[in-house]
């Protein structure tokens, strides 16, 4: 069984747990569940956008842990400052150390923007929580969705006020998507054997229509590199491990933008 698939199974019985604690009205009276989102998408498309992406992330299955003192909220708003266009945060706490807490503080730090819930999502429930917890976004990874599925969480997204940012590796994971996906993230990283390679970005870019703002994601530790993916029509670049490795993961992300800018 590969990462993605130890993953997913025990998601399923995570969500399971967590149906039979918190019911769907009780996710709905949440205060967040009521506040208007911000948009990514507009984010990333507005002139002079860095485009980053910047993500809180402790941990994660190939490299264990990555940076176990770090404060979401503390690290999120100097992300914000540093010029990231959006932010990212993992809510899975199993493999990667994530947490709703980390969810909430991040919405509480940073009011104007674009938080991705970045998780396994495989059941409508999860985007209630998502939307309950502060996030503008949820992430939805085709390989893990039927072409269906994938669908009707896309619709439950769009219902309650959420973008949708779909992550794929193949072309053929490509044909899943729907008219109402908003973003489509190309993840440089194998979550089968969680190899990465930045050219699989590159591959993939012809191949995406172009209603969709493309997300280039994982891999990404120079600027450089975001000059070829900006060329291939990338608009956004999700960075985590880059900036979280480092002892101040806000300073990091401001010299990457600063770099950027240069």
């Amino acid at each position: 069984m590969n990462i993605l698939d130890q993953i997913n199974n025990h998601k399923r019985t995570e969500i399971a747990e967590a149906k039979s604690k918190v019911s769907l009205e009780q996710l709905k009276e949440s205060p967040y569940f009521k506040r208007k989102t911000n948009s990514l998408k507009a984010a990333l498309l507005a002139e002079g956008a860095s485009g980053v992406i910047a993500e809180f992330k402790t941990q994660s299955p190939s490299k264990g842990v990555i940076n176990a003192e770090a404060e979401a909220s503390e690290v999120t708003a100097a992300y914000v400052a540093a010029g990231a266009s959006g932010l990212s945060v993992l809510t899975d706490e199993r493999f990667f150390g994530g947490s709703f807490e980390n969810l909430a503080s991040a919405r509480w730090a940073n009011k104007n923007s674009p938080i991705l819930r970045k998780d396994f999502m495989l059941d409508p429930y999860q985007i209630y929580e998502a939307r309950a917890h502060g996030a503008d976004v949820i992430l939805l990874i085709a390989e893990s969705l039927s072409k269906q599925l994938l669908l009707e969480l896309t619709e439950t997204a769009k219902e309650i006020g959420l973008e949708v940012l779909v992550e794929v590796h193949s072309a053929e994971e490509l044909e899943k998507l729907n008219p109402k996906v908003d973003l489509v993230g190309v993840n440089n990283r194998n979550l089968k054997t969680f190899e990465v390679d930045i050219q699989t970005s590159v591959r993939l870019s012809e191949l995406i229509p172009e209603q969709f703002v493309k997300i280039s994601e994982s891999g990404i530790s120079d600027p450089e590199s975001i000059s070829k993916l900006r060329a291939a029509g990338f608009k956004g670049f999700l960075i985590g491990e880059t900036f979280m490795k480092t002892d101040d993961p806000g300073k990091a992300c401001k010299t990457f933008i600063d770099q950027l800018k240069k």
